[in-house]
């Protein structure tokens, strides 16, 4: 009995044909000009030799030009398969194919991504998600934007900060000051002093401004701020447990004294700190409120207090201004208003003025 077949490449059709790997791919592109005698060779061998195209190279073909690609951490998080539900429905609706592509928070592999992309002329690239802003980055993004604009493609900064003058990218963004004001006032408004800040990253672009938020409601009320009430922690479930326990177990003792609020720095570090506190015997709001931010799973499911951010109009925004035919140097940032979801994890302590 004979083996499986040999896969026919695309090599072999350019020796059946007489022509070159490259015009076998132009002619199959459809991009680019080729002589009717030399195209009617390569499709008389793609015939012959019965040659099916790689899906991946064909996907990547047909979105060029015209594509928009997404780059994200992961498809695996609430927050950033929402924002890229919202590109890929703009990008429909503009008659662009959506490409997702992840990174892993890798910047070798977001740089990988990125050429890929210029090389195959996506029309626009949008980078999402929270940053270290060091020169680094900075001197990586510019770099991106200008060898992106330069291929004719352009860059689209999505819940990024802007990189500043002269880098042709544009800025789509969320209030996370705002929404971290308004949320810690939220909770000071129920009578709550003590409000311990959960899953401070220093020098990252959205823990930044949340914390920005965070001190200025505390300020703005006459609240005493105290460093040792901002916990570090990783944007995952089992950091924020892990954290919440460790400063329950410290904390031992009159708890009252050191806390009465958290204020969680995403929805998801809320629900591992949710576990820890009832482990701890604490009970939810009773005897400790507790407050997210995003509005994303699993939120709704344990009654959870929260910030919301519009995802999906993030990415339909950066999808719209991107494809808008504005020139990216002298257009203003666009940041997406954000809005309180009150659910039951709140409880009003104290004597509320």
């Amino acid at each position: 009995m004979s083996g499986p077949a040999k896969r026919v490449t695309i090599r072999d059709v350019a020796k059946h044909a007489g022509v070159s790997v490259a015009t076998v791919s132009r002619t199959l592109a459809g991009d680019y000009p080729v002589q009717p005698a030399t195209r009617h060779k390569v499709l008389q061998a793609v015939g012959e030799l019965d040659y099916v195209r790689n899906a991946h190279a064909r996907a990547l073909s047909v979105a060029a030009p015209g594509a928009v690609a997404i780059v994200i951490n992961s498809v695996a998080t609430a927050y950033y398969s929402y924002i890229a539900q919202g590109v890929e429905e703009q990008a429909t609706a503009e008659g662009r194919l959506c490409l997702i592509c992840t990174t892993g928070g890798d910047p070798q592999r977001e740089l990988a991504v990125v050429q890929m992309m210029r090389e195959q002329r996506a029309e626009a690239v949008i980078l999402v998600g929270s940053v270290i802003q060091d020169d680094d980055y900075k001197r990586r993004m510019t770099r991106y934007a200008h060898s992106l604009a330069d291929s004719g493609s352009c860059l689209a900064l999505c819940g990024r900060p802007p990189l500043g003058d002269g880098v042709p990218a544009f800025t789509v963004g969320f209030d996370n000051t705002g929404g971290a004001h308004a949320i810690t006032t939220h909770l000071l408004s129920a009578g709550h002093r003590r409000i311990l800040y959960l899953g401070l990253r220093l020098g990252q672009s959205t823990s930044d401004s949340r914390v920005a938020g965070y001190r200025t409601a505390l300020a703005d009320f006459g609240a005493v701020y105290d460093p040792e009430l901002e916990v570090g922690c990783g944007y995952d479930r089992s950091s924020g447990y892990a954290a919440m326990k460790h400063r329950l177990a410290a904390g031992a003792g009159d708890f009252t004294r050191d806390f009465t609020a958290v204020f969680a720095a995403t929805d998801v570090i809320a629900a591992g700190a949710f576990q820890a506190i009832r482990e701890h015997g604490l009970r939810i709001p009773d005897d400790i409120s507790i407050v997210g931010y995003d509005d994303t799973p699993p939120a709704e499911d344990i009654g959870l207090t929260t910030v919301h951010l519009p995802h999906a109009e993030l990415g339909r925004a950066a999808v719209r201004l991107a494809l808008s035919g504005k020139n990216p140097l002298v257009e203003a940032p666009i940041t997406l208003g954000t809005h309180i979801v009150v659910r039951n994890s709140v409880k009003r302590v104290g004597n509320v003025r």
